[in-house]
Parts: C-alpha cells; sequence; structure tokens
C-alpha cells in the first residue's frame, strides 16, 4: 500500500496571523482499488486516493502542522486544567476558541496568577498527537510564551456590574438584615443531586440542629440557571415561616459559576426580606452574589453553620447541666432552711430571751451615750459662748473706733478727685459743642469750635492755627 501523499498548505506572512488550509492530497496517478471484501458486488470504485494507513495519514499530518508558521494569538482563558507534565486551557473570542497546551515547568516559572477570564498573549505553534490503537489523537496549540494581556471582558464585565450594584447600595442591603440566632425554617437553594446538599446536611447535622428544611432544587450551571434560581428564591421569600435562604454549589471555573454572577439574580438577593447565606465556589471563587448577600462562606458545611451560630447539641449539654446544678443548689438551699426552722422550733423561749437580753444591752449602751454627748454638747456650748461674748466686748470699742476713722477720711478722698477742686486750681476743661471732653490738640484741631470750662464759667473759643 502506498504512503499517503503529501500535503499542500498556505502560511501567512510573519507579520499577521497565519490563514491555513490545507488542500485535497494530490497523488500520482494509480489505477482503481479493488473494492474491499465486504463491498457490494458491482460498485463503481472511488475516485478518490487511496486507502492509506491512517498512522501514515496521521504522521504527515502532523508533519505538516508543524510547518505551520509560529505566531501569537490573544484571547481569554478559559478551563485551566495543571496536569503533572503539562497544563491545558482554551483560549476563546466572539468568533471562535482554540485548545492550548503548555509545559508545566515553563507555566510555573512565568509566577502569574492566572485565572478564567483573563485576556492573554500566547505564543506557539500548532501540535499535533496522531493518537494510538489505545489513545485518541489530540490537537492543541503548543505555548512556548505567555504573558498578561490585560483583564479580559467577562471579567471587565463583572467589576463593571459590581460597582453598579455598589453604587445602587445594594452590596449592604442584606447585611442590615437581623439574622435570628437560632433559625426555626431553613430555606437550601442547590442543586438535586450535588454534592453541596449533603455538605449542608452535613454542617446542620454538626450542629445538632432540629429544625424544619425547605427545599428548592434548582440548576446551578447553565444559561437556564440563574432564572431557575431567581424563582426558587423568591418562593422561599413568599414563605413567613423560613428565617434564612442558604444558597450552595461547589466549586468550579468562573464559566460554571458565571450564574451567580447575573444582575437579576443579585439585585433579587439584596432585595429579599431574609437574610442570603452564599457559599458558592470554594476558598478562591468569588462570584457577585457573594458580594449581595448577608455572608458569604467557603463551602456549604461553613454556610449550615453561619445559618445556625449556636451550637444545639452542645446548648443542650450545657442547659442540662445547668437544670441540675439548679436543682442540687435548691435542695440544698431547702435543706439548709429546714434546718434553721427546725433549730428555732427546738427552742423557741432561748432564743426570744438571748433577743431580750441583747436588746437591754442596746438600750442601756443608747442611754449612756445620750448622756454623755449631752453633756459634752453642754461643755462646748459654754465655751462658745463665753468666746462670743468676749469677742463682742472687742468689737464694741475697737469697731467703732474704725468706722469713725473711715468715715473722716472718706469725703477727703471724695473732695480730692472732685473735678470742680481741679479747675479752682487754675485748670480749664475743653469740651466740644456737645460738651464732650476733649482729650488731644487733634481732637481739638477737628472740632474746630470749642468751650472751654473755668470754675467760674464756660469761655467759647475757635481753634486757629498760626502761620
Amino acid at each position: 500500500m502506498a504512503d499517503p501523499p503529501a500535503f499542500t498548505a498556505v502560511a501567512a506572512a510573519p507579520a499577521a496571523t497565519p490563514v491555513a488550509s490545507a488542500a485535497t492530497p494530490v497523488a500520482p496517478a494509480a489505477p482503481p482499488v479493488a473494492p474491499a471484501g465486504g463491498a457490494r458486488a458491482g460498485a463503481e470504485p472511488s475516485v478518490l486516493p487511496g486507502p492509506y494507513p491512517v498512522g501514515a495519514y496521521a504522521a504527515q499530518l502532523r508533519r505538516r502542522l508543524h510547518e505551520f508558521a509560529r505566531v501569537q494569538v490573544t484571547g481569554e482563558m478559559w478551563g485551566i486544567r495543571l496536569g503533572r507534565a503539562r497544563v491545558y486551557f482554551e483560549l476563546r473570542d466572539a468568533r471562535g476558541a482554540l485548545p492550548c497546551s503548555m509545559w508545566r515547568t515553563d507555566f510555573d516559572a512565568l509566577g502569574l496568577n492566572l485565572a478564567d477570564g483573563l485576556r492573554v498573549v500566547a505564543g506557539g505553534g500548532c501540535d499535533y498527537y496522531p493518537g494510538s490503537a489505545s489513545a485518541s489523537p489530540s490537537f492543541s496549540f503548543a505555548v512556548s510564551e505567555l504573558r498578561v494581556a490585560g483583564e479580559g471582558d467577562l471579567l471587565a464585565q463583572l467589576a463593571r456590574l459590581r460597582r453598579q450594584l455598589a453604587a445602587d447600595g445594594l452590596l449592604d442591603a442584606q447585611k442590615r438584615l437581623p439574622r435570628p440566632l437560632l433559625p426555626r425554617t431553613i430555606g437550601v437553594v442547590t442543586g438535586e443531586r450535588g454534592k453541596a446538599r449533603d455538605d449542608v446536611l452535613a454542617g446542620l447535622r454538626r450542629r445538632g440542629w432540629a429544625g424544619r428544611l425547605v427545599w428548592a432544587f434548582a440548576p446551578v450551571q447553565d444559561r437556564h440557571a440563574a432564572p431557575r434560581i431567581v424563582a426558587a428564591l423568591r418562593d422561599l421569600a413568599a414563605v413567613s415561616e423560613i428565617d434564612v435562604v442558604i444558597v450552595a454549589r461547589g466549586g468550579g471555573s468562573l464559566a460554571d459559576l458565571f450564574a451567580f454572577c447575573d444582575e437579576t439574580l443579585c439585585r433579587t438577593v439584596a432585595l429579599l426580606r431574609v437574610p442570603v447565606i452564599a457559599s458558592v465556589g470554594h476558598h478562591t471563587d468569588r462570584t457577585l452574589i457573594d458580594d449581595v448577600a448577608a455572608v458569604c462562606c467557603s463551602t456549604p458545611t461553613h454556610a449550615a453553620e453561619a445559618a445556625v451560630p449556636v451550637d444545639c447539641r452542645a446548648a443542650r449539654t450545657e442547659i442540662a447541666a445547668f437544670g441540675r446544678r439548679l436543682q442540687h443548689h435548691g435542695r440544698r438551699a431547702v435543706l439548709e432552711r429546714a434546718r434553721a426552722l427546725g433549730h428555732l422550733t427546738r427552742s423557741p423561749a432561748q432564743h426570744v430571751g438571748r433577743q431580750r437580753r441583747h436588746l437591754h444591752q442596746l438600750l442601756r449602751e443608747l442611754r449612756a451615750s445620750a448622756r454623755r454627748a449631752g453633756e459634752d454638747g453642754r461643755t462646748r456650748t459654754a465655751a462658745h459662748l463665753l468666746a462670743l461674748r468676749r469677742g463682742a466686748g472687742r468689737a464694741r470699742g475697737s469697731d467703732a473706733l474704725a468706722r469713725r476713722r473711715e468715715l473722716e477720711r472718706l469725703p477727703l478722698a471724695l473732695a480730692a478727685h472732685d473735678p470742680e477742686r481741679t479747675l479752682a486750681r487754675g485748670y480749664a476743661l475743653a469740651q466740644d459743642r456737645t460738651g464732650r471732653p476733649l482729650s488731644s490738640a487733634a481732637e481739638a484741631r477737628r472740632a474746630g469750635e470749642l468751650d472751654l470750662r473755668f470754675r467760674d464759667g464756660v469761655v467759647p473759643a475757635r481753634v486757629q492755627e498760626r502761620p
């Protein structure tokens, strides 16, 4: 059997993205091949060359793909999978997708924090694994260099929506709702067959909670998931007995969790009357429902524990122990009271006698204390009265003389400050026409006309500057 013919391919210029197409294989003219054993007798032979061994054809295809020009491509990273030897992911944009692979050592050496939705620039070329009898073939774009080009369209969209929700005040609405310490009824929105359901039940069993659980099953990963989750949340919020709602889902890529970034879902959660506890993804995953919910938990188990903050099993044990202690103390108090009453009933006369003697002793002490206090008071009063009499005698003699001298001094002081006496000594008082005193030459110049007041009368005057 002949080898497969060589492929023909067209590679674009190095400066542009290559456009390659594999043309129909060209083979030298060959006589028609007889039909296979199972072919219908009399059928016309195929005009296509061959048949060729599939391994040879796959090897020729691989060689041709390797001849394609090595280029740089840009797109958003999705579905990152870390293997032992290689890292696998896809580059996507609005027009298509390209499977990519990269050696794990080269990927780790980059030291980049890559995530789904991040826009990158990847350099490399086409690679093809031909497979074998027990392994499937695969095509990938072998990446040899990788760098971050900027935030992807999806991440930018989420950032814009997060800013819009914050501007509308929806990131804090749920966090202001009061959460019950021990809810009676809990609603849960999750997948019917997901592991998150078992994790929620395990968390509630760990708390020892024995309340009522209302399930609202909904798809948690596809384009129909967000409307179904919104409907489930509204149905649970309409039940007045429900105190808190848990939204739970396991981990995954950002594409898998994108239903929980829906704007309608986030606004619905923010405006619900009951607090919502979100547990979507794992520790490193962050969706928009985590931002608007009352509480964000890393796992469904932690969400169940957050819904029931009290450890009911430990609380029951503590209450039982407190009841036993209270019962023990109550019994002991009753016994002590009974002993005291028994002692009092056995000797009432003796007790009354002791109390009478005690009262008599207190009465005697009170009388003696009153006598001592009265005598001390009379002594202090007599001494105080004597001191007052002596002080009054001294005051009558000295105070009268001092007051007389003070009265004689005051007229002299008043006369010394009398303005008329100043005028009598030859001074004059300058006043304007309204009678206001003028205290400086500048004021006299401004007034122009003034009155000079002497001891015996007032003389009008006019200010005239010397030439």
